[in-house]
């Protein structure tokens, strides 16, 4: 059902978020208008692996027409092999291994289910069909509120552009939430991560361990560090996903892995704490990271040191974790966040999109109330906002929790955590009850 009354929405950023969210306005009739940073729409087509989530997926579900929906799931790895995700020591012993099932119990459709797809693909996906919508080259700066009750966004450019209300989706160093919230603070963990690509072929097949291309793996060593796995496949519906969207060549023009989402690869991780690396990692390239991760794996399995050591080299690079700061909730105006812009995370429980894609439902929802006149646009944004800072911090917590657990020097605690997932392993009423929704977003603790 569409809009009844006129309502014009900004959005500053043409992320996975703002994108969502333009998609579900656009779906209800109302008129929105996203501005983004980059100047083509190539021009942040690389990354990884993310994780999508049953909440995640039936957000997208909500929001997309029904074609992209489709192209979503065509072109995404369900959870479709035995293992959906295990645990394992630095020598390749297993602790756990968790089945789509006790993960995600019996869903009867596509909708209800855990997702993993390349950035580069899904943010292809929500590009089409917007054409009309998303404008290129505009960097917002700040915004100014009018003598009409409108809101003026203005863009580096000098160009600006006025709506009912802006939504900040620009990103971990939103300009809009600098504006809007100059106390709000965004932290380093002091946890680093190298990553990098395994691109799959048949010769790079053979000599990778079985288990690492099936299912994503979690390694816990004894201490200090830990290693995440992931490995991509891509199945028939793919051979074309780089024309996803109008993908304008981006292949030719920026050549390499890092820039590929039509083979098939495996994403590893290797996290420690900065000062465990004695290093000045800032200033080292693609070639010395993969070294030094090298060198700090020197005793693990070779099946885990064959995808350092046998990775691409281009597609190694240096992560930084950082994580956002819980603030109090603010006076309501017409100008509001979304995703990374107020709630950045860690990317260890895997539920930042995931967040990002939930405030992208429910401001829709809020928004669409306002346009039809069932609710005062600011009482629709306050309570949005209410329910976005819950749970958006709520997850900020638990992914650093998982991030912290994850270097933690106590050799007690990771001896614990073994013992406890091989004792799960052989239960399964308790590996139901410990694992069941592994990945998905947690609820807020209720008053």
């Amino acid at each position: 059902m569409s809009a009844k009354t006129s309502l014009r929405v900004i959005v500053a950023g043409g992320g996975i978020g703002g994108l969502a969210l333009a998609h579900g306005l656009r779906k209800a009739g109302i008129d929105v208008a996203v501005y983004e940073r980059d100047r083509h729409r190539t021009d942040r087509l690389q990354g990884f692996r993310i994780h999508i989530s049953p909440r995640g997926s039936r957000a997208l579900h909500e929001l997309l027409p029904d074609h992209l929906y489709r192209a979503f799931v065509a072109h995404s790895n369900a959870v479709e092999s035995e293992i959906g995700f295990g645990f394992a020591t630095e020598r390749m012993s297993t602790l756990l291994d968790l089945d789509r099932e006790t993960i995600e119990g019996n869903p009867t459709g596509d909708v209800d289910r855990n997702f993993g797809v390349s950035r580069i693909t899904l943010r292809q996906i929500l590009l089409s069909d917007l054409d009309d919508v998303v404008h290129y080259d505009k960097a917002i700066t700040g915004y100014t509120r009018l003598p009409d009750g409108r809101v003026e966004a203005r863009f580096a450019d000098g160009t600006t552009a006025c709506g009912d209300v802006l939504v900040g989706a620009d990103g971990a160093t939103s300009r809009v939430r600098a504006q809007l919230l100059p106390h709000a603070q965004r932290v380093d963990t002091g946890i680093v991560a190298i990553a990098g690509k395994y691109m799959l072929t048949e010769q790079s097949r053979r000599r990778l361990a079985p288990r690492l291309q099936v299912a994503p793996v979690s390694v816990i060593p004894p201490r200090s560090c830990g290693m995440f796995v992931a490995p991509h496949e891509f199945g028939a519906a793919d051979g074309d996903s780089a024309t996803i969207g109008g993908n304008d060549g981006a292949a030719q023009r920026y050549p390499g892995a890092l820039f590929d989402n039509t083979r098939p690869y495996v994403l590893w991780s290797y996290a420690a704490k900065r000062a465990d690396f004695a290093e000045d990692l800032e200033s080292l390239g693609p070639k010395e990271l993969q070294d030094l991760a090298d060198r700090l794996t020197a005793d693990w399995s070779p099946q885990l040191r064959e995808l350092v050591t046998g990775c691409d080299t281009d597609t190694v690079t240096l992560l930084p974790i950082r994580t956002s700061v819980p603030v109090e909730p603010w006076e309501t105006t017409n100008v509001t966040l979304l995703g990374d812009a107020l709630h950045s995370m860690t990317p260890f429980r895997g539920i930042g999109a995931n967040v990002a894609l939930r405030d992208a439902h429910e401001l829709t929802g809020a928004l669409i109330a306002a346009a039809r006149d069932e609710r005062p646009l600011l009482e629709a944004l306050h309570e949005y906002e209410a329910q976005m800072i819950t749970y958006g911090f709520a997850a900020v917590r638990a992914s650093l929790q998982a991030a912290e657990q994850s270097v933690s020097d106590s050799r007690v605690s990771r001896t614990m955590v073994r013992t406890v997932f091989r004792l799960a392993g052989a239960l399964p009423p308790l590996k139901r009850k410990m694992f069941g929704g592994l990945g998905s977003e947690p609820e807020p603790a209720k008053a």
